[in-house]
């Protein structure tokens, strides 16, 4: 059976891998300049595997670093400013930002006070995050956080914990006090069975359930929006040769992460280029993958290669994973397979863990279509 973690690897806490070093990038506020992500591209290429991933979290990782090549990478990462000097702060700092917020708006005002408030929270769960989400419709709702900055029904400002379905109203000078309240309580209900906060969420007390959130936003699309132009990553993983291409393309100045497998361009109003999805729609938004074989050293099959190739003919989602930790995509799909001993065994309308209905096909067999789904 696959170890599972249980934490994730940070640019500071490293995590080995079949091959070599992963470590997770948290840009400040999800946004890279141009010369950043230049710079991140550079260091892709000459100290990791060259390939640059999008996490759920809206951060980066890079994979394939060899043990010589940790410290330079880091140092690098240092002088681009995408990460923190203090590991403890970058550490804590697990805070996703709507990916549609403006510079001085509300979200923004929001982050850089609780940024500078970290120390200001109790120990949490390594996994433990925030997600800062004001625009008029809250569009964070279906992605890993455990406590929630967004607009109530009637406008105002909300604090609302991970599964509850309401939150609290505050005003918006009170916002970050009231989250790092929360994350108190949180710390003093927490067990080793319940780490995250949705498992508390029917311990809540009622001061955190006074009021309803705004309706959710439909998931964006790519595509051309007000803010740039929105393009799809196929499995959330890009070349640096990709990546670099798309910046001399557009001419894009920013790059802003989500945690829905795309990067927004600011500005920009076309972006067509190989191995970004820009038609809304794709199937390959509905496909996941994780690394796999050899690349993982707990995946026994190769994934990706797999997983495009059934995703034009898969109604529903899809989830090719290596091994049976799901990283890529630790939730119920249509059709999960799950690499065992060098095959496959597939799950029907489940995650990755849960029991098969078909054991053992044959990857070569999947690839050609003789075994159907």
């Amino acid at each position: 059976m696959s170890e599972i973690k249980g934490w994730c690897p940070g640019a500071w806490t490293p995590m080995r891998s079949g091959d070599g070093l992963i470590l997770r990038v948290r840009p400040p506020m999800g946004h890279i300049t141009r010369d950043q992500a230049l710079g991140l591209c550079s260091a892709a290429r000459g100290l990791a595997n060259g390939i640059i991933d999008l996490t759920n979290r809206a951060n980066l990782q890079l994979r394939g670093v060899r043990g010589e090549g940790y410290q330079p990478l880091l140092d690098q990462l240092l002088d681009l400013r995408l990460i923190d000097p203090d590991p403890a702060t970058e550490k804590r700092r697990n805070i996703m930002m709507t990916p549609f917020c403006e510079r001085g708006d509300l979200s923004w005002q929001l982050a850089e006070e609780l940024v500078a408030r970290l120390d200001a929270l109790p120990p949490l769960p390594a996994k433990f995050g925030f997600a800062i989400d004001c625009g008029d419709a809250p569009v964070l709702t279906g992605d890993p956080a455990d406590i929630r900055f967004e607009r109530a029904s009637d406008g105002g400002l909300l604090i609302r914990a991970d599964g509850a379905d309401w939150g609290r109203l505050v005003a918006p000078e009170e916002a970050v006090d009231a989250a790092i309240m929360l994350a108190y309580w949180f710390a003093q209900h927490q067990t080793p069975e319940a780490r995250r906060m949705r498992a508390l969420a029917d311990r809540l007390p009622d001061v955190w359930q006074q009021e309803m959130p705004a309706l959710v936003a439909r998931r964006p699309e790519p595509g051309r929006r007000a803010e740039g132009f929105l393009l799809g990553v196929a499995f959330g993983s890009m070349t640096e040769t990709a990546l670099r291409g798309l910046l001399d393309q557009t001419g894009a100045q920013e790059v802003i992460l989500t945690p829905w497998r795309m990067i927004l361009l600011p500005g920009v109003t076309e972006a067509r280029r190989p191995g970004f999805v820009t038609e809304p729609g794709s199937r390959l938004l509905a496909a996941h993958a994780c690394a796999g074989a050899p690349a993982c050293a707990s995946a026994t099959v190769e994934t990706r290669a797999l997983a495009l190739k059934l995703a034009a003919q898969t109604e529903g989602s899809l989830h090719v994973s290596g091994c049976a930790k799901g990283c890529a995509f630790p939730r119920k799909a249509d059709v999960t397979l799950v690499g065992r001993e060098g095959a496959f065994d597939l799950v029907r309308h489940g995650a990755s863990w849960d029991e098969p209905a078909r054991r053992g096909l044959a990857h070569d067999e999947l690839m050609n279509g003789r075994e159907t789904l």
